[in-house]
């Protein structure tokens, strides 16, 4: 009853705040997402908010709801999936539950460095994997750099043996929980928004994310060791119901991803200096930063390829992005 209480406040709260509306004539866009107004992230999609309104000549309007107002990330793409939420940014981790060829972003040290990286998500193979959503109602605009996700613990770590008897968070993902497990933790599913409660109770005694995610949270207040593995770098996507999309003109779609894309480029730039000022404070707060071997690491989650290639799809998805300079 208590959760069914809670969909139906979010469905209603969404309602008020219905995905796209014409008033006279400005369209609004409502975009629902749980990052805090101090991320990267947040100041990229307000980026692109200012860049739509002047495209558009302030015909085009995207007003953010921040702080998980409308919901958790599974939650926000429900509500775009009915049409009742205009647009969202969650993590490939959490759409690969919608899109399983997603799920190649989650496999372990996949990308050989930051460039290599960039250079898949603004090729075709990117573009393909913005549009794997999309018979769910889920229209892909464009990547946003998350960085590289490591583990942050109450113990050090220096290898893999380490984590073993570690109750480690992850999100609702299947190859995050696979990954966890193969490293020898014990992986735990927990939504973003109560993970400094589960970290601070002892429910997990560590979690895997991002530099800025890591010091934004302030989870380095519970956990004073981060581990720079760096295991995988999943990006986050900005998405848009297909139910808004097919409103919008063939003019108004073309705004709305020439915006999309320059937000994700303008993020590229405040999320390198992000990243190096959360290492600054987090050092300053006595958090110890273990750079360990990764090779350990690494060999621990072949067993992933060997699976993931099993599906002649994937293997060409991955293929092509190994394969790429």
């Amino acid at each position: 009853m208590l959760k069914f209480s809670k969909v139906f406040i979010v469905v209603f709260l969404a309602s008020l705040f219905i995905g796209c509306q014409n008033d006279s004539k400005v369209k609004v866009i409502k975009l629902g997402h749980g990052l805090d107004v101090t991320h990267p992230v947040h100041k990229a999609m307000e980026f692109m908010a200012k860049r739509l309104k002047e495209k558009s000549h302030g015909t085009l309007q995207i007003d953010i709801y921040p702080n998980q107002q409308l919901g958790s990330e599974r939650e926000t793409l429900e509500l775009l999936q009915i049409g009742s939420l205009g647009m969202t940014k969650v993590s490939t981790g959490v759409l690969e539950n919608f899109a399983p060829r997603l799920k190649v972003f989650g496999l372990p040290f996949l990308f050989r460095d930051r460039q290599h990286r960039f250079n898949v998500l603004e090729s075709d193979i990117g573009e393909s994997l913005l549009n794997e959503s999309v018979q769910n109602r889920l229209k892909g605009l464009t990547f946003y750099d998350a960085g590289s996700r490591s583990f942050y613990t109450k113990v050090p770590v220096y290898n893999p043996d380490d984590l073993k008897g570690l109750k480690l968070r992850v999100m609702e993902s299947q190859t995050a929980i696979t990954m966890v497990n193969l490293l020898g933790g014990s992986p735990t599913p927990i939504s973003w928004g109560e993970l400094y409660t589960a970290l601070q109770q002892g429910i997990v005694d560590g979690a895997e994310n991002n530099l800025p995610s890591f010091y934004l949270s302030h989870h380095y207040e519970v956990c004073k060791f981060f581990i720079t593995d760096e295991h995988t770098a999943l990006p986050d996507e900005l998405l848009i119901s297909t139910i808004v999309w097919d409103k919008l003109s063939k003019q108004e779609q073309k705004w709305v991803k020439e915006a999309a894309m320059e937000s994700s480029e303008y993020e590229k730039k405040i999320w390198h200096e992000a990243e190096l000022h959360a290492l600054e404070e987090i050092k300053k707060a006595g958090v110890k930063v273990i750079a360990p071997n990764k090779e350990p690491f690494r060999e621990k989650v072949q067993p992933m390829y060997e699976e993931f290639k099993k599906n002649p799809e994937m293997r060409k998805t991955i293929e092509a992005i190994q394969a790429m300079k």
